[in-house]
């Protein structure tokens, strides 16, 4: 797992929209609220510049972050992120406290290694393509996966890496396959090349077989 993100928070307590603008505007902050746990939702503002900087870092979406409020360090993960559809800034964050003893919901990127090698693309033409990524999990916080490793190498043409193949770690639970083995759907497929397949052989020895018998058929017609 990587370092811990640190971010510093300070206590908001102005609030509305007009608030917000302010706060965005002039003093170069980002509205914000951490809740759940044991505490009481507490209004927050976090810099801009410091934030942005975090968000650069993948683990940022998808791990537990230390929130330091006035001194005091909480932590918690990314339950919402609001931008702005017009420039894509961030007009407010929602974290969620965690405790060591209980189980979180994340959703986690999926990191797919050995593509250029991959035997069903390198070896037998087919195309890869993937389908989802990132997965959601429920674990402890200290259980909690920073990415999920894909691995292409060995997966042939015509065949596709199901959510029940990836290697989670212990402790960790892919909640699409609690709610059925419908749910089990592929991360990635390596798509047969068109035309491709034993067919082919069959074709071309069919092709190679109509001439000989033509001849033969000649040779018996001039007799």
């Amino acid at each position: 797992m990587s370092d811990i993100i640190e971010l510093t928070a300070e206590l908001r307590t102005t609030v509305g929209k007009g608030a917000s603008r302010r706060l965005r505007r002039l003093e170069g902050k980002v509205p914000a609220i951490i809740y759940g746990g044991e505490g009481e939702a507490v209004m927050l503002s976090l810099s801009s510049n410091e934030l942005s900087k975090a968000m650069q870092v993948e683990a940022f979406y998808s791990q537990v972050l230390n929130v330091s409020i006035d001194g005091k360090s909480e932590q918690a993960v990314v339950r919402d992120l609001q931008r702005n559809p017009a420039d894509e800034r961030v007009q407010h964050v929602d974290f969620q406290r965690v405790r060591a003893n209980v189980a979180i919901t994340v959703s986690v990127p999926l990191h797919f290694i050995n593509e250029e090698s991959c035997v069903g693309v390198k070896m037998q033409g087919g195309t890869l393509t993937r389908t989802l990524t990132e997965v959601e999990v429920s674990c402890l916080p200290a259980s909690l996966p920073e990415y999920i490793e894909v691995d292409m190498a060995e997966v042939e043409s015509g065949t596709s890496v199901h959510l029940s193949d990836l290697n989670i770690g212990e402790g960790v639970t892919i909640i699409a396959l609690t709610l059925g083995e419908d749910r089990d759907i592929p991360v990635a497929s390596v798509t047969a090349k068109r035309g491709g397949g034993a067919g082919d052989d069959e074709d071309a020895s069919a092709t190679e077989e109509a001439p000989a018998a033509e001849d033969a058929a000649d040779d018996a017609s001039e007799g």
